[in-house]
């Protein structure tokens, strides 16, 4: 199930909130129960992986594409 990092405007406590995507937009609560929060977002939704260099294609080293990896199905 997917986290959603919220911080409260009332207190600035940052949260999370673990809930189906079809409740991503739902208003969230903090902790201290103030009601007045904002969803922020996720360095993973804004940014790429930093683990491979930026000129290694993407699946790693001979990675074709499609669902054989470039070696023709069937």
């Amino acid at each position: 199930m997917p986290r959603y990092e919220y911080r409260c405007r009332t207190c600035e406590d940052t949260f999370e909130v673990s809930r189906p995507m079809a409740e991503s937009s739902a208003p969230a609560d903090c902790p201290a129960g103030h009601a007045d929060t904002v969803k922020l977002l996720s360095a993973v939704a804004v940014g790429g992986s930093s683990s491979a260099p930026a000129s290694a294609p993407m699946g790693g080293a001979g990675a074709g594409g499609g669902c054989c990896g470039g070696g023709g199905c069937g």
